[in-house]
């Protein structure tokens, strides 16, 4: 029989290693229990980019404390992050407005740059950008890398996986496993869209839905280096510190009135660069319970076209090509339930898992 453990965490995505990393500080003995033999969802198939700087409010106070714990596990678990920000490239007069105005809310969060400071630190960018934005406090990971090197450095440190085991229920005090049943005084469910098979009252109540990203992987243009993560007027649209600004309501109707199959499908034009070069370029979003299994190709054609020209290319070779899903609810950024006593539900539901988990886990763990 294996002892009780203090905390159960159902789930070894970002959200459930983020709370597994939280009670191991505080000296509790952790069982994580995942149905996959290594993470394989959201958190692996995302930009790798702590967007911090762009949220607003507790998805803002969530990020800037992740900021810490993600540079300091990467100093432990020995992965690689970057401290280069982000840069947020205007093409028009309208996305620069939103910039001046973000910038003047945020301080020395945010620097405002013109056309050439933008072009001095991106190597290549399309000669449409007319200024943009620095925000030095964004992070980037390689998630491929950075996911499994926090698994391997909580089982040097005590934490018991168990992979490959299905979750068929939870309960004051218990785990029901297709391996048998985990006891500990406290369960956190961490299995994002997924909660609607373990706990579907709990999704329904929350409008948990699953987000379909189209996402890829490209050839870097003249193998050129980007430090910084890159995000475009299309993500003022996007994230809730940039679409709290009024004035992103013209970068909207302008889009709205010129370019609207881009906002058919819910684009963030937005890249970052992986450690072998190549850059993860994205995203569309649909949303949905459950998605066709059919991917169009003019989507896809869509994001490497408005790549393209973002970048200021004719052309970009595609190295991979996946889709990512998260979820997504549009009463909350962050679910957090409590469906029993001695369980809580812990799902980020805005497409920032990333930014947010390690700021998110220890408000749950003091709920308990």
């Amino acid at each position: 029989m294996t002892p009780r453990a203090d905390l159960a965490v159902v789930g070894a995505g970002i959200v459930g290693l983020a709370h597994a990393v939280e009670a191991v500080d505080r000296g509790m003995r952790v069982v994580v229990i995942d149905r996959d033999e290594r993470a394989v969802g959201a958190s692996v198939r995302n930009f790798g980019h702590i967007c911090l700087t762009a949220q607003h409010g507790v998805g803002l106070a969530y990020g800037l404390v992740a900021r810490e714990r993600w540079l300091g596990m990467a100093a432990k678990a020995g992965f690689w992050v970057s401290e280069a920000g982000t840069v947020v490239a205007a093409r028009a007069d309208d996305e620069q407005a939103v910039l001046a105005e973000f910038a003047a809310q945020r301080g020395d969060q945010v620097r405002l740059l013109d056309a050439a400071g933008v072009r001095a630190k991106l190597p290549v960018i399309s000669d449409e950008v007319v200024g943009g934005a620095w925000l030095p406090l964004d992070l980037r990971v390689d998630p491929r890398q950075a996911v499994p090197a926090l698994a391997a450095w909580l089982a040097d440190h005590g934490v018991e996986f168990r992979w490959r085991t299905a979750v068929t229920g939870v309960e004051t005090g218990a785990v029901r496993t297709t391996r048998g049943t985990v006891a500990a005084d406290r369960v956190v469910v961490a299995v994002g869209h997924d909660v609607d098979r373990l706990l579907p009252d709990i999704a329904a109540a929350a409008g948990v839905r699953r987000c379909l990203l189209r996402m890829m992987q490209v050839s870097t243009p003249d193998s050129a280096v980007f430090d910084p993560a890159v995000l475009s007027g299309l993500s003022m649209l996007r994230y809730a510190g940039l679409t709290a600004c009024p004035s992103a309501d013209a970068v909207r109707d302008r889009i709205t009135r010129d370019d609207p199959h881009l906002l058919d499908v819910a684009m963030n034009l937005m890249f970052t660069q992986r450690p072998d070069g190549d850059l993860v370029i994205g995203d569309t979003h649909r949303y949905g319970l459950t998605h066709d299994p059919f991917d169009d190709e003019p989507t896809g054609d869509l994001v490497l076209r408005e790549t393209a020209r973002l970048l200021g290319v004719d052309h970009l070779t595609v190295r991979a090509r996946w889709r990512g899903v998260y979820a997504a609810a549009e009463r909350t950024e962050f679910l957090v339930a409590d469906p029993f006593p001695g369980v809580r539900v812990a799902s980020v539901t805005s497409g920032i898992g990333m930014t947010t988990a390690f700021g998110l886990a220890p408000t749950v763990i003091d709920s308990f």
